[in-house]
């Protein structure tokens, strides 16, 4: 072979290896370039979803900010420990721009100095431990398919701080260096005031709602929510595992009784609780009214209850606390009724008839109701409300029973069989 045509042939292989090499550059430069877009997308995409800024022509994020009230220093609406108030305002959008439904958060009770003084230095006490954004599920959900009725609604969760279900008052401080603040009732009163200026004062319709102590607080305040708003404005409550019952506990001891006394005692509830109902009432027992029993058929404002028979609070608090079960017999079965003999069983059964004669007097006024029989406390912030997961009797999930009695002015009253009866309350309990 000349020395040219060899020279040509390491040339001509020096090219393809070269063209080749060039190709593959190319590729990998491409490839490169699409990864850095995909990743520069993904992260905007990201951010656009964890952003909490809200729109009124799309769908609100469910991460929700917490603000303080701005008038909590002039109203004196302290929490326990003297911090500013705070709540969680969604703004509604399209048809629900003058809709506005009010949670009311709720946490149980401090009936001591003790306890209160415990309870401050948590975010059930105070701001300062609050958590700066939260999520808004069930009934709070700006999804339809998760909340079908109230998705875009103007919704607002007001913290719970005070200890006593948005009911205490200040006369019952004591000048002494407790440091605490009994403000409750001042707290329920500038949080609404401030969602007036905010656009409530022109609500179309309204929905007042509270799960647990927050549900005893609707009920407490339902009429005066009706009372601030406008007149032709659609006002109904909606009280969330907020019935609790005056019921001995096993060992035949009054402790609910003697607990709830020692709250409205201790900040001053007496004043904030149903007029018709503390009238009525030896001066002795009108801590009683604390009970919703007590006084919610004298509530004027339309009510539902949404309310488990066998409920997963008050049966190791109120029927079965840890004080009247000293021997343990009960230490599986309080807490998860799947545990429970057949006599504790029984017990149970008894406890869901209270329930049901208590209310008694709320159907006789077409009250309306979602009573089930599973083993659950607050159903109305979970996927209990609506969905694949809910509970449901006679067909009718807890957002469709309550959408029913709202929406189409039904009498809807929907009573479970006992337990175990209801299979889809396996999915819950």
């Amino acid at each position: 072979m000349s020395s040219n045509l060899q020279t040509m042939l390491i040339n001509h292989h020096r090219t393809v290896r070269w063209r080749k090499w060039n190709r593959a550059v190319a590729v990998v430069s491409v490839f490169a370039v699409l990864l850095v877009l995909g990743l520069s997308l993904f992260l905007i995409l990201r951010n656009n979803t964890r952003r909490p800024a809200l729109s009124t022509s799309d769908t609100p994020s469910d991460l929700v900010p917490l603000t303080l009230l701005r008038n909590a220093n002039l109203t004196g609406a302290f929490c326990l420990d003297g911090s500013f108030p705070g709540y969680h305002f969604q703004k509604g959008f399209g048809s629900g721009s003058r809709n506005w439904l009010l949670h009311l958060q709720g946490g149980a009770w401090c009936n001591s100095i003790a306890s209160c003084s415990e309870r401050k230095a948590t975010n059930l006490g105070s701001s300062k431990y609050m958590e700066q954004e939260v999520n808004f599920p069930g009934i709070l959900s700006s999804d339809p398919s998760q909340n079908p009725d109230f998705f875009s609604w103007n919704k607002v969760v007001i913290r719970y701080c005070d200890g006593a279900s948005f009911a205490g008052r200040p006369e019952s401080e004591f000048d002494n260096s407790t440091q605490l603040f009994f403000r409750g009732q001042l707290i329920w009163e500038a949080a609404t005031d401030e969602l007036l200026s905010l656009g409530m004062s022109n609500a179309r319709q309204a929905l007042l709602t509270g799960c647990s102590a927050g549900g005893l607080a609707t009920l407490i305040h339902c009429d005066d929510f009706r009372d601030i708003l406008p007149k032709n404005a659609k006002v109904k409550c909606l009280s969330d595992a907020g019935f609790f019952l005056n019921e001995n506990d096993i060992a035949g001891n009054h402790t609910i009784e003697s607990f709830f006394h020692d709250v409205v005692e201790l900040q001053g509830v007496s004043k904030s609780l149903n007029k018709d109902c503390v009238a009525k009432k030896d001066p002795l027992k009108q801590n009683q009214c604390f009970f919703p029993q007590e006084f919610t058929s004298s509530i004027t404002t339309p009510v539902f209850l949404v309310n488990s028979a066998y409920d997963s609070w008050q049966i190791p608090n109120i029927l079965v606390p840890l004080s009247s079960d000293l021997g343990g017999d009960w230490s599986k079965c309080r807490l998860n009724i799947h545990s429970c003999s057949p006599r504790q069983i029984g017990i149970l059964q008894g406890f869901r008839n209270s329930l049901l004669k208590a209310l008694s007097d709320f159907l006789q006024i077409n009250g309306g109701v979602f009573i089930n029989s599973c083993f659950v406390h607050c159903q109305t912030l979970a996927e209990t409300w609506h969905g694949p997961a809910a509970p449901k009797i006679n067909n009718k999930s807890i957002a469709e029973s309550v959408g029913d009695w709202y929406f189409n002015d039904k009498i809807v009253q929907q009573i479970d069989c006992p337990y175990p009866c209801n299979p889809t309350c396996d999915r819950v309990s």
